[in-house]
């Protein structure tokens, strides 16, 4: 009796033993944690894993970042799917900074109309683009405007935040999964364009009849969220990109004043001066997208006639293009992926009746490349676009970021541009010509078109510091300069831009902003949140077929699996206790 007894004194001593041993480990643990922060992921694709880019991002906010997410309420499964994966990226996004609230709002929660339509106006002011969706209900199914995306708040500032990739001609599961591909850049990139104090600067060239600050209002208003933009007229300055910095007591180094220049459609010659001017700012460091016509074409002739000629323009480029390493051709180039534009088919009384065709000289482009710039944008737009050849020195890395498909047709110049081919069933044996590259990236060191070209006297003048080589470098060449044109609208006597990428004819809006804010901020050294594009992040979707012709079985396996392993577990607990304590 005293030995049991005794027993039970032990046991009851081990086990406030292990109570109070638990009871520091946990508070041991604690205490670790406080100075050491660390998150398994155990996804094969990483996906609850932040970019180093990120967390550093996180990790420097300073104030609030607050999040209204409008992706609450009832919707499809794809956007709860995407409301889902938000709501865990923003809860990653607070496991680093404290500075990340948000909260998940339903714009349709009222049963008011009025007020329902109050709120959608304002969100719409505000910068959000409704979708429309059926939803199911008991009655039926009725059509809902949801809006896919965020307001975020920082200091009084706020941004719109689109949270759905909608690119032309996907699958809406293609979509879904590469919005939420796009989460961490897009999120990141809302933080980023709030808290950005010191702007870097950035210039479009002027005065060889580039595309005027109306032609490209749209995107130099995006970029400012980013940089500094200016508009600078060349005019033969020495100093036009450049300036003079003190490094010690009577000298000098020639610097230049801005990351990037964009020349955005020319149609004038370039003299050797300002070519030049161009060609030292790449040597000393400045990056160039180039966005270039080798060929005259415009639509404007087809209004007072049914043809015209397309004919090569010669800017004085070719030479320097060609020392950095592309060739722009004289060509135009037809494909069957191509923009549909408006033609009379006829009259209804005094009134025009038009019906759309696909016009071959204006391919739209679907990126293919898991390059950042390009990967998972819309399609592009173009207008009388032309091939690009990569030649030249092979220490310079060369990537082909966008082309045409495989329905492509080469033009050479001169080419008829008739709209008679219009009203046609085009041939596809008519289009058999390979994909043609129309936007290139170039990456390396690029030594100066005017190496042993320039007077010794020019060469060694400490006013103009030539460099004959450049450090490591970059530059895009895109063989149109409409890419980069947003359409304009005269409305109640005035000119007002639309945004860059939209056409007033189809109503769809192309990824032209995209790539060329992508462009800009890769050629501008802010490649940490692009390399977050390259991520893949796979949804595994359910076999709809499937599951509805085994409903039956999987409710049954969900419903009565669960209970059966509890019960299971239950009996074997009470057998092991039973035979410890019959002992």
């Amino acid at each position: 009796m005293k030995k049991d007894i005794n027993k039970k004194k032990d046991q009851r001593l081990d086990s406030i033993i292990q109570l109070v041993a638990g009871v520091f480990i946990i508070i041991f643990l604690n205490i670790i944690g406080t100075y050491v922060f660390t998150r398994l992921d155990l996804t094969s694709e990483k996906r609850y894993t932040l970019s180093p880019s990120t967390r550093q991002l996180l990790r420097e906010t300073d104030d609030i970042f607050y999040f209204k997410v409008y992706l609450e309420g009832e919707f499809p499964s794809g956007f709860k799917k995407l409301g889902q994966s938000t709501r865990e990226l923003l809860d990653e996004f607070r496991a680093y900074s404290d500075n990340i609230q948000y909260e998940f709002i339903n714009p349709s929660a009222s049963n008011d109309a009025k007020t329902r339509k109050d709120i959608s106006d304002r969100l719409i002011e505000q910068g959000l683009t409704p979708v429309d969706v059926a939803i199911r209900t008991k009655e039926g199914q009725r059509q809902q405007s949801i809006f896919p995306g965020a307001i975020v708040t920082y200091k009084g500032r706020s941004v719109p935040l689109s949270l759905l990739a909608n690119q032309l001609g996907a699958a809406p599961d293609a979509i879904i999964n590469n919005s939420v591909q796009s989460l961490e850049y897009n999120l990141a990139n809302a933080i980023r364009r709030l808290s950005v104090t010191m702007k870097p600067k950035i210039a479009f060239t002027q005065g060889h009849g580039e595309l005027s600050k109306l032609e490209t209002a749209d995107i130099a208003s995006a970029l400012s969220d980013y940089y500094t933009v200016e508009y600078v007229d060349l005019k033969g300055q020495i100093n036009a990109f450049t300036e003079r910095v003190e490094v010690e007591s009577g000298k000098f180094n020639i610097v230049n004043k801005y990351k990037t220049i964009i020349i955005a459609g020319p149609d004038s010659t370039f003299n050797e001066k300002d070519k030049f001017i161009i060609d030292q700012f790449v040597m000393k460091g400045g990056k160039v997208l180039w966005l270039i016509d080798p060929v005259f074409a415009t639509m404007d002739s087809l209004q007072k006639s049914n043809r015209t000629v397309g004919i090569t323009r010669d800017i004085n480029l070719n030479d320097q293009l060609f020392k950095y390493g592309v060739r722009l051709n004289s060509n135009l180039l037809m494909d069957l992926a191509a923009l549909p534009i408006p033609m009379v088919t006829g009259y209804m009384g005094n009134q025009p009746q038009f019906d759309f065709f696909p016009w071959p000289f204006f391919p739209v482009l679907t990126s293919t490349s898991n390059h950042p710039v390009v990967k998972n944008i819309n399609a592009i737009r173009t207008e009388f676009i032309s091939s690009i050849d990569t030649v030249g020195d092979a220490s310079i890395r060369k990537t082909i970021l966008l082309n045409t498909t495989k329905y492509t047709r080469i033009a050479p110049t001169p080419v008829i541009i008739t709209l008679s081919i219009l009203g046609r069933n085009p041939d596809s044996r008519d289009y058999n010509d390979p994909p043609q590259p129309v936007a290139v990236l170039l990456e390396g060191k690029f030594s100066s078109v005017y190496n042993n070209r320039i007077p010794k006297e020019l060469s060694e003048a400490p006013e103009i510091g030539f460099t004959p080589q450049s450090p490591e470098n970059k530059m895009i060449v895109i063989s149109d300069g409409d890419i980069i044109r947003n359409q304009i609208q005269f409305s109640a006597g005035n000119y007002t831009p639309l945004p860059l990428g939209y056409d007033r004819h189809t109503r769809q809006t192309f990824g032209n902003k995209e790539l060329i804010l992508n462009a800009v901020n890769y050629l501008s050294d802010d490649t940490g949140l692009l390399d977050i594009r390259s991520r893949e992040i796979k949804l595994r979707a359910l076999d709809v077929t499937k599951a509805r012709e085994n409903l039956l079985t999987w409710q049954l396996v969900n419903i009565l699996l669960p209970v059966i392993l509890i019960i299971l577990f239950g009996i074997i607990q009470f057998a092991l206790r039973k035979r410890r304590y019959s002992k």
